[in-house]
């Protein structure tokens, strides 16, 4: 069974049971790219927005109170769950949001026919246009309810960053008097102990943070009242404001209205912030993550000092090869992120003048990498560093069988005579300390240089 429904294009014909509209079906069948639907989180940030702007526009006598009031009534409902499935359109779309906006607005308008008594489709009762989407446009209502979803994805990726900082932390205090080989450029360097390294990871997680604190500022002040292009049209004076009041009651996001409307409108560079913040958290921690496949490559025949979970089995042919699965998709996850930057880069790009038409792309990958990064450090963190073990044996070995000692004992006896002494140990098979004495280097510079 279907409904006739007629947008600027022409009739087409609606499921009759449907909540979306014509232009959310031309969408469906115009946008068939990635094989997904929005992000739940951004339906439901197009909701807030709607009921906000509901309210904000009963607030200035701008809307009919009982049209207003079902408004909300079905946004409530959306928030609580109910009729994400009639969000069909794909993430990535032309037209700069506009599709999702309307379906949105259809969804909304239909429901709220039917609470009214109404006919789904008879948009004489509520009009998606000029009543859900009244003093709106797609071009302050998609750019809001994209920054609404990265501050709650980025809450998400807080979580699970605080959650690596604490578990790093902690191994950092249990592993504190276990002394070994640090190594740079892949090449025995000085002593240091696998606390002070674990310790180092969590002074990197808590920066990032950081970082990712101080980029929520950056999509925190919001265009809507802006309108089409910054300028209000179609809108009351007062809408900036009343709705940033009614968002914020709705949301508790601190959000701002943006200095300049047009500048918020035109402009998506905040994204490219956001993207490359997510871009630096996943490579640094990917390093982490390559440190620590390393250390405990083995187990024989690699460095072997840590001990890292086993969680499945690595080989179809190899019996018994586990292999550090856990580190390898935090790095995977990190490569993800990196490439979407660069994806969000080129969509900041390729706006022209009053508008930006590629922020449906920059969304998705974006709300991809918070998601994808989360699920990561969340796996990395439970499924591998909480199970890190040291082997302190391996550590001790390497550590006596190291030249390490050759960097303090050329501070007493220069060095050019400690490089001689390292070179021999290296090629008799020999410890510094043995060939030190053969040097006739004196107890007393030994004891100082082997003391704890």
């Amino acid at each position: 069974m279907y409904r006739e429904e007629q947008d600027s294009v022409g009739k087409l014909n609606i499921p009759k049971d449907a909540y979306y509209g014509v232009n959310a079906q031309r969408a469906f069948e115009n946008f068939q790219i990635t094989g997904q639907r929005l992000d739940p989180l951004f339906i439901e940030s197009l909701v807030q927005v709607k009921k906000a702007v509901a309210l904000a526009n009963m607030e200035l006598g701008e809307l009919d109170p009982k049209i207003g009031e079902t408004i909300v009534k079905v946004a409530d409902e959306m928030l609580a769950g109910n009729l994400h499935d009639q969000m069909i359109v794909d993430p990535i779309q032309g037209g700069a949001g506009t599709s999702s906006n309307m379906n949105i607005n259809e969804v909304i308008a239909n429901r709220a026919i039917e609470m009214l008594g109404g006919e789904k489709g008879d948009y004489t009762v509520v009009s998606p246009n000029d009543h859900v989407n009244k003093g709106q446009s797609t071009n302050d209502v998609y750019p809001t309810s994209g920054k609404l979803t990265m501050l709650k994805l980025a809450d998400i990726l807080l979580a699970s960053l605080n959650q690596l900082a604490d578990t790093f932390e902690a191994k950092a205090k249990e592993f504190a008097g276990i002394k070994k080989m640090g190594r740079t450029q892949l090449s025995d360097a000085v002593l240091i102990t696998v606390g002070e390294e674990f310790h180092a990871h969590s002074t990197l997680t808590k920066r990032n943070i950081k970082r990712l604190e101080a980029v929520k500022d950056e999509v925190r002040a919001l265009n809507m009242g802006g309108t089409a292009i910054g300028t209000g049209i179609s809108a009351h004076k007062d809408l900036p404001q009343t709705f940033n009041k009614h968002i914020n009651d709705v949301t508790g996001l601190g959000l701002t209205v943006a200095e300049d409307l047009i500048d918020a409108t035109q402009n998506i560079d905040c994204f490219a912030v956001v993207a490359d913040v997510q871009k630096t958290i996943g490579l640094s921690l990917s390093k982490v993550a390559n440190d620590i496949r390393l250390l405990s490559s083995g187990p024989r025949t690699g460095l072997g000092e840590l001990y890292i979970p086993s969680r499945q089995n690595g080989s179809s042919i190899m019996p018994g090869k586990i292999n550090p699965v856990i580190p390898e998709v935090l790095s995977q996850a990190a490569y993800l992120a990196a490439g979407n930057s660069y994806t969000v880069a080129l969509a900041v790009e390729g706006g022209q003048l009053e508008l930006n038409a590629f922020e449906p792309v920059a969304f998705h990958k974006i709300f991809e990498s918070f998601r994808v990064l989360s699920n990561a450090i969340l796996t990395f963190d439970e499924n591998c560093v909480k199970g890190i073990e040291v082997n302190k044996e391996r550590c001790r070995e390497l550590l006596e069988r190291s030249t390490y000692l050759t960097t303090d004992l050329a501070i007493h006896i220069g060095y050019k005579e400690a490089s001689e002494i390292t070179k021999e140990s290296l090629r008799d098979d020999k410890t510094v300390i043995e060939v030190a004495r053969e040097h006739g280097v004196s107890e007393e510079i030994i004891s100082a240089i082997t003391a704890d």
